[in-house]
């Protein structure tokens, strides 16, 4: 081997590790994105479980109010049909009792104070139902970034073993895809409808 060959050699391992460096600091920052995106994925994934098992437990207080308050009213309906049997005190004392049973089946329905009537679970209930479908959204993003930063770190990797630069490219765009998906999830997750 010539003198002049080896310094092509050298010359041409000099640019190929500029390139590898290049393509190492490329993966670096994939992974980087990748890292925030998974930690996204993660917190909005926690997010929708938590708000799922509130709606579910809003979802079966609002129905234990509701037998309550069936049971109350079927029981001041009853009640009102013995009315018309008995002397003045026992009527009075009936109506009383339908009276407060009237009440307690009027604060089963509306509680405000509280926020435990079947009308304000209902609402808590639909607003945590909206707060887990937002966070599945997010969710939804954060992944599909999550797989579009582990292809490019894939592409990028074999760029360096191929010497493929297209593949460094695709890597990129690839990239910036997943960051523009990412940022959608934060922004805005309700504009692309993914499974």
């Amino acid at each position: 081997m010539s003198a002049h060959e080896s310094m092509e050699q050298a010359d041409h391992a000099k640019e190929a590790a500029g390139e590898n460096r290049k393509i190492a600091l490329l993966i670096a920052v994939i992974a980087l994105c990748l890292a925030l995106s998974e930690t996204l994925g993660k917190g909005a994934q926690t997010e929708s479980i938590s708000k799922n098992v509130e709606a579910s437990n809003l979802w079966a207080f609002f129905q234990a109010k509701s037998i309550r308050r069936t049971t109350v009213q079927t029981a001041a309906e009853q009640a009102k049909l013995s009315l018309g049997a008995g002397d003045d005190a026992t009527k009075a004392a009936v109506q009383k009792q339908i009276d407060d049973w009237q009440k307690t089946a009027a604060r089963y329905r509306s509680e405000p104070e509280t926020g435990e009537g079947s009308e304000q679970l209902s609402e808590r209930a639909k607003h945590a139902e909206e707060e887990r479908n937002l966070a599945e959204a997010k969710y939804h993003h954060f992944e599909l970034a999550s797989a579009a930063f582990q292809i490019g770190i894939v592409l990028a990797s074999a760029t360096i073993i191929t010497g493929i630069i297209a593949l460094a490219w695709i890597s990129g765009l690839l990239t910036l895809a997943g960051i523009a998906v990412t940022a959608l999830g934060i922004f805005m997750p309700h504009l692309l409808h993914l499974p």
